[in-house]
């Protein structure tokens, strides 16, 4: 199951994000997860409950935003439906993946013990 691979790059990931704030916690990690990206979001779920207490986030939700493909002609723009024909009517360009293959961390809410 790679999704623990891709929780543990998450936690990574926060761990640089907070480092200039040693002491507080993350209490919330919003992220995108596009249709396309190879990742199924239960499991994700599960290895992110399976892994945030070994890492040090014992308190930490996760929050997950779902993206839905996108493809746009590369030459003029123009958008194209998921399993539409990949060439444009418009222009005979090609499409190109605009949105929905990738996770992204969009947003660490942070518990700040001293203020």
């Amino acid at each position: 199951m790679h999704e623990v691979s891709l929780v543990h790059a998450l936690f990574d990931q926060v761990d640089r994000a907070i480092a200039p704030h040693p002491s507080s916690a993350a209490r919330l990690l919003t992220v995108r997860i596009g249709e396309l990206a190879g990742v199924e979001t239960e499991l994700f779920r599960t290895a992110f409950a399976g892994c945030k207490a070994e890492r040090g986030y014992h308190a930490a939700m996760l929050e997950i935003e779902p993206e839905a493909a996108e493809w746009r002609c590369a030459e003029c723009g123009a958008t194209f439906p998921t399993g539409a024909p990949l060439q444009c009517t418009r222009c005979s360009g090609f499409a190109r993946l605009f949105a929905g293959g990738d996770i992204i961390l969009l947003r660490v809410e942070l518990e700040v013990v001293d203020v």
